[in-house]
């Protein structure tokens, strides 16, 4: 009944959006009267904040139109690689560019869309040929089409691995670096053909026993039928997903704003207070920021359920008790790919040394094939967005893929 609840609220408020709307219109256009009153500002900066907290925030586009390549700027254009039940595998094709290494870039499964990784990709696409798993947002996946476990997961990430090719390099981001160490295990106990020659990975929750953060506590702290009862709702029949069960996004969203409340309050004040004085780039920064971080996504159930109690309860990749589908994944069996793991300093949600333990895992490979960085002063974002990301962050990795190609 939550969600049911929830759509209500927001079909409660939508006239009171569209009325901040026009308001907020009425108070900044030049051609109308209203916007020449002394106090003009103070009512458009009040309408629109009010506006940007009762819209809904659609999926964003990643808007990546062109890059710099040795020096020239290159068109850039989405495409459509794999389309799978709950994933599309999306290609960044630049025509006329020599071959560069392919890049399978993992994005997290995890409430945000992939678009969180647009600076990832942006940077990393002037020297690679980038792929992404792109989600699908579970309240638009039919019920027809199935469950969707840790273990499919598991199965896309292997499936994309042999479309790309044995030289393919993966990067994950945060929450896969578990189900892509597993895929990638699971790749050379077999033997296939296809193996990465690299695997970076980045703030990753490897083994949350290390330095737990807020997050890691709370999902320890509660059993997963706590989770199960509190936080899993089924779809409503206005979405394509009706009757599926699902993390719901906005259920999500709320945690993220709870963990840093007065950061957030101040942020929205901050951005008043940039439409009153007529900071105009302050105050495009704060609608960029917060129109991907608005953009939550519904997550399947299953797989939600089945991440908390492997990889926060039972630390099962880290204790050697993972299994796939019946398979045991054994780090130690990877001999061909390398491994880079990288960590931020002021981490708040992967603590220091949880995705370098998949260095002490990974004892098959030589000490010629890891590496291991700690960025000084970078926070969980930090790590794949931003200034430091592209100063301090991707020149190790761009050399470590170089590195190994």
């Amino acid at each position: 009944m939550l969600y049911q609840v929830h759509e209500m609220q927001r079909a409660v408020l939508e006239p009171w959006r569209i009325w901040a709307e026009l308001a907020s219109d009425a108070y900044s256009h030049p051609l109308s009267p209203l916007s020449y009153f002394p106090q003009s500002r103070k009512f458009m900066a009040g309408y629109e904040l009010m506006l940007r907290l009762t819209q809904r925030y659609g999926e964003p586009e990643f808007g990546i139109e062109s890059v710099t390549v040795a020096g020239k700027q290159v068109p850039v254009r989405e495409e459509i690689a794999v389309d799978k039940a709950f994933c599309r595998l999306t290609h960044f094709a630049k025509d006329g560019v020599k071959a560069q290494p392919v890049v399978l870039v993992v994005a997290p499964l995890s409430g945000h869309f992939a678009t969180l990784l647009r600076d990832t990709v942006r940077t990393m696409l002037s020297d690679h040929d980038v792929y992404i798993t792109d989600w699908k947002d579970a309240r638009e996946v039919p019920l027809g089409k199935g469950p969707f476990r840790f273990d499919d997961y598991v199965a896309y990430v292997r499936e994309f691995i042999r479309k790309l090719g044995p030289a393919v390099h993966v990067v994950s981001v945060c929450q896969p670096t578990v189900p892509v160490l597993a895929a990638i295990s699971l790749t050379a106990t077999d033997n296939e053909k296809v193996q990465p020659r690299s695997m970076t990975m980045m703030g990753g929750p490897i083994d949350t026993r290390r330095n737990p953060t807020q997050v890691n506590t709370f999902a320890k702290n509660h059993s997963i039928d706590w989770f199960e009862h509190n936080l899993i709702q089924r779809v409503p029949n206005k979405y394509d997903g009706a009757m599926r069960k699902v993390y719901p996004g906005f259920l999500q969203w709320m945690g993220f704003v709870a963990m840093n409340p007065d950061r957030h309050f101040n942020s929205h004040w901050d951005f008043y207070e940039h439409l009153v004085e007529g900071d105009g780039e302050s105050a495009e920064a704060h609608k960029r920021f917060y129109d991907e971080y608005n953009a939550v996504m519904d997550l399947p159930a299953e797989y939600y359920l089945d991440t908390v109690k492997r990889v926060f309860h039972d630390h099962a990749l880290a204790v050697g008790t993972l299994e796939v589908a019946g398979q045991r994944v054994e780090p130690a069996n990877i001999r061909k790919t390398a491994l880079f793991t990288i960590e931020g300093e002021l981490d708040d949600i992967s603590g220091h040394g949880q995705t370098e333990a998949a260095q002490s895992l990974c004892t098959g490979l030589p000490a010629t094939k890891k590496q291991h960085f700690l960025a000084k002063g970078v926070g969980h974002y930090g790590i794949f967005s931003g200034r430091k990301y592209r100063e301090m962050v991707y020149p190790k990795i761009r050399q470590f893929i170089a590195d190994h190609a």
